[in-house]
């Protein structure tokens, strides 16, 4: 017996919704990276995009434990000499709520060509309010 290696006319994407509302940053990302990737899934191959697309909803409300809202420090470099800029979790999320899931997710995909094609198939939004309705996406319990 071969061992199947899907081909990306084999993949029926779907949409799903993932609730982060109080719940840990980590376990939010982890599970959607493993959704985005395909993992979840009997058919998934390595080197193809197997994975759905996902909506993460309520991403101003994800927790983070400890003391993490303070001592976990984002860094980011402006691109001119002496440009590194940092940012507590705190700072981040009343600025950006999006970007500490963003950030979180990104690290959790492969680096490389699949792994860009892979950044496009979630969304994330502050609140519960998302325009897919369209997709009639079903919800994902963490």
């Amino acid at each position: 017996m071969k061992t199947f290696s899907a081909k990306q006319s084999d993949v029926e994407k779907k949409w799903v919704v993932v609730d982060a509302a109080d719940q840990p940053l980590g376990r939010v990302a982890s599970k959607v990276a493993a959704i985005v990737r395909g993992k979840t899934k009997p058919i998934f191959t390595p080197h193809v995009d197997t994975g759905d697309n996902v909506i993460v909803i309520n991403a101003a409300k994800v927790k983070l434990t400890g003391r993490k809202w303070e001592d976990k420090i984002y860094y980011h470099h402006t691109g001119w000499p002496g440009g590194i800029k940092s940012a507590t979790a705190r700072q981040v999320m009343d600025k950006q709520p999006k970007e500490l899931l963003k950030n979180a997710i990104n690290g959790m995909l492969p680096k490389n060509r699949l792994g860009r094609t892979l950044k496009n198939n979630y969304r994330i939004y502050d609140n519960d309010n998302h325009p897919h309705e369209g997709q009639k996406p079903e919800a994902v319990t963490l």
